[in-house]
């Protein structure tokens, strides 16, 4: 086979470190556009950013040219100086240490986009922790309680 073909959706998800709440308009929707800058300079296409006050998510397809983690150290590197350039109370920003990156179904991309859409709907019934967990649940990712959070 002369030419590599990929298409592989991911759902990434991290929080605020301690998951503070400190992703707030307009440096929110700021934010959401720098991330999906880095997605696709990277030649990750972003389908969609999103999140809520603690965390982000992102739906993208992986380059076959980089390594999730090196886009994951490039996500989470740039946008945490980016974000500190952005005024008093974001000086001390920084993104938890881990992060959770799932396949997706390219049947189920449309209705993971409306989830990613639909955050602070969603969050107005539910906590970060708890949505977090009902995803590890759902994609079968065994875990230790001790260790997810930071």
């Amino acid at each position: 086979m002369g030419q590599s073909l990929v298409q592989n959706y991911l759902h990434i998800v991290f929080s605020t470190k301690h998951r503070q709440p400190l992703i707030h308009a307009p440096v929110e929707s700021e934010l959401h556009s720098y991330l999906g800058g880095i997605c696709n300079k990277l030649e990750c296409t972003v389908l969609k950013v999103g999140g809520y006050t603690d965390h982000v998510h992102i739906l993208c397809k992986l380059s076959k040219k980089i390594a999730l983690m090196k886009l994951m150290e490039e996500l989470k590197g740039h946008s945490s100086k980016w974000i500190k350039t952005k005024g008093a109370g974001y000086e001390n920003f920084f993104w938890q240490d881990g992060y959770g990156a799932f396949s997706v179904k390219g049947s189920e991309v449309d209705r993971v986009i409306a989830y990613i859409t639909n955050q602070h709907q969603h969050h107005s019934k539910k906590k970060f922790q708890d949505e977090y967990r009902s995803i590890l649940k759902k994609f079968k990712v065994e875990y230790d309680e001790r260790y997810v959070w930071d």
